[in-house]
């Protein structure tokens, strides 16, 4: 009998169910995904799993839970597997359907998506994924009640301002809208009040805000933001990584003389991160003059704005992440001196 050196269970989560596929390694480096089963993403589904995972596998080798982090879907499975000592490892997006690429898969569907998970957990070697401070997903949470707040609030008053320029306007319409936008205001004051007493309650994360909102552009809230989304950055392992994740990288396309797009952000990350970049990255381009330098050196490039406002926000996220690690604040001069040295493209 094969000596076996790996298993893995790819698992392929989503809002309802799970997607699962088996796979195992054995001393020849020889891959088999051999067995694939769906279960509901539900606590009972996560017995079921791991029952099914106990009598599909053997003991003399150790069996690796991999997924993808997608959005808040995993994260109940997650919490599961590690109260019930299984190793679980979390991997980016990106970095799977970079792999599904090199694979010759012609359709995609959740088994061949879990299975090459599966297969992603037997190639790689995989950090074991521990829980992330409570703090971050208290973080995440109130910072997205206040998202979808602010959403709201902006709605209510644009139609506060059609209700008041209607011909057939009713008083009493404008007086409940205004109580909504109130209620509104109160709540948003309420989350960033419970915003700042987690951070002023856990020293260490208030030091690092210091450090990180030294950056130009980068205030409280967008500094809450990216580390409540990243988890303190537990899944990031560079620069690149980070940009990757909150979508702002760039994508082109060029084969021969025929085919050649457009470069874009591939806006294929998480989209709470990606959006919080935008306001800063325009702060820091009028108050910052190194920043405004390579505003303006890319946009009398190509003559496109937009394009030289995404490269602020990536450099702005990047200096985040560095600051972070590196526990240090941010310099002018040293900032100066890199940027006119780098090459930044978008």
């Amino acid at each position: 009998m094969k000596v076996l050196l790996k298993q893995t269970v790819g698992i392929d989560v989503a809002q309802n169910e799970l997607v699962v596929s088996l796979g195992r390694m054995d001393q020849q480096i020889s891959i088999e995904v051999y067995a694939y089963k769906v279960f509901p993403n539900t606590q009972k589904g996560f017995s079921s799993l791991v029952s099914w995972v106990n009598k599909q596998t053997l003991t003399n080798a150790e069996v690796r839970y991999v997924m993808e982090a997608t959005g808040v879907y995993h994260e109940s499975l997650a919490y599961y597997l590690c109260t019930n000592q299984k190793q679980v490892s979390i991997v980016l997006p990106n970095k799977i359907s970079n792999y599904v690429r090199t694979l010759d898969i012609k359709t995609i569907t959740d088994k061949s998506a879990s299975q090459a998970i599966a297969r992603f957990g037997l190639e790689r070697q995989l950090e074991v994924w521990q829980p992330p401070l409570k703090i971050f997903n208290d973080l995440r949470q109130l910072c997205r009640e206040r998202e979808q707040l602010v959403q709201e609030w902006t709605m209510l008053k644009n139609q506060l301002h059609a209700e008041r320029t209607s011909a057939t306007s009713s008083e009493k319409s404008i007086k409940r809208t205004k109580k909504r936008i109130a209620m509104i205001d109160k709540q948003e004051k309420e989350i960033m009040e419970e915003i700042a007493a987690l951070i002023k309650g856990d020293e260490a994360i208030a030091k690092k805000m210091k450090v990180i909102t030294s950056i130009p552009g980068i205030g409280n809230l967008t500094a809450v933001t990216i580390i409540a989304e990243t988890n303190g950055f537990e899944l990031i392992k560079n620069k690149r990584q980070l940009v990757s994740y909150a979508g702002l990288d760039v994508r082109e396309k060029t084969s021969g003389t025929s085919v050649k797009s457009k470069p874009r952000i591939s806006k294929r990350g998480n989209r709470n991160l990606r959006k919080v970049m935008h306001f800063p990255a325009l702060a820091a381009i009028r108050t910052d003059e190194n920043f405004r330098y390579i505003f303006l050196r890319l946009a009398s490039r190509h003559g496109i704005k937009m394009k030289a406002i995404g490269a602020i926000q990536r450099k702005l996220l990047e200096l985040t992440y560095i600051l972070w690690k590196s526990n240090t604040s941010y310099c002018p001069n040293y900032h100066s001196h890199s940027i006119t040295t780098e090459t930044i493209t978008m």
